[in-house]
């Protein structure tokens, strides 16, 4: 089961149309470009996907749209967390996880919780959740760090806890959660920029935001990594390093869906209050998908 979780996972937009309503055919393409280029597994329902400006039932309608369109093809990991943990769990027992390979939990925010807090949360979450979780830990976004001793804690305790998504942009943290994991447990790096380096420490693959935009060399380039392969994989690296940079300019997804207006997959529009890529950043992206 955890082999599934090897490699390149992207966190996938969630494309809408000029009215805010969602383009569940854009959706669809996106998936399949994909599926098609080499992409091992798909995040339905993360931050990327504006998951804090979906409702509940636009969320059902994006989960089968992916599912269809996927068809069993490949993995499919599903965004349920915030920092109510009863309704982290009311929302893990009422959706309908047949076709969800595991849940992407993120830590919660806001409320800055204490490690311990974190710990509860988890525990409560690990003993409802029918399918294996994925920690998020990205605290640029929730205000707290997920220290890597809660994680390993989470890790040793709970069979069903079996990686953590670690987007803390912090190389030593990545390397203490490497080096002290227990043996089957993932590291999955959530950061682009260090992603190829981490899969080089040990790290189990990534959860992409660029790599669903240039999926046959942004996989190429987490398979070589995972194969050893250093020096080929950090030429696809340098190819992709400017535009990694650019779609975290402003703000995520905003970079990434100029990036798909670019190459004509879906429009740019995100909901408020997120804005869309200024019109300088907007050429750079453009400039650089040109010339690619």
């Amino acid at each position: 089961m955890k082999s599934k979780f090897f490699g390149t996972g992207v966190a996938l937009v969630t494309p809408f149309k000029s009215d805010f309503s969602i383009d569940h055919k854009a959706l669809a393409n996106i998936v399949n470009f994909n599926i098609e280029n080499g992409t091992d597994y798909l995040v339905i329902c993360g931050t990327t996907g504006e998951s804090v400006t979906i409702t509940k039932q636009e969320k059902k309608a994006i989960i089968k749209t992916i599912s269809e369109t996927n068809n069993g093809r490949l993995p499919m990991v599903l965004g349920i967390g915030g920092n109510n943990t009863a309704a982290v769990i009311e929302e893990i027992k009422s959706t309908d996880l047949s076709v969800i390979d595991a849940i992407l939990s993120v830590a919660p925010y806001y409320s800055k919780p204490t490690q311990e807090g974190m710990y509860q949360h988890f525990k409560a979450i690990s003993e409802v959740s029918p399918i294996d979780i994925i920690l998020y830990n990205v605290p640029g976004r929730t205000s707290k760090n997920m220290a890597p001793d809660t994680v390993l804690r989470l890790a040793n305790d709970f069979q069903n806890i079996i990686a953590v998504k670690e987007a803390g942009n912090n190389v030593a943290q990545y390397l203490e959660l490497i080096k002290n994991k227990p043996e089957d447990f993932l590291i999955i790096s959530g950061d682009d920029d260090l992603a190829l380096g981490i899969v080089l420490a040990g790290g189990a693959g990534v959860i992409s935001v660029i790599g669903q935009a240039f999926p046959k060399d942004f996989s190429n380039m987490i398979r070589l990594g995972l194969e050893g392969n250093a020096k080929a994989s950090y030429v696809l690296h340098f190819k992709l390093m400017e535009v990694i940079s650019l779609i975290f300019e402003e703000n995520n997804p905003a970079g990434i869906k100029a990036v798909f207006a670019a190459l004509d997959l879906c429009g740019d529009t995100v909901r408020l209050p997120l804005v869309p890529a200024s019109n300088p950043l907007e050429q750079k992206i453009k400039d650089f998908v040109n010339n690619y």
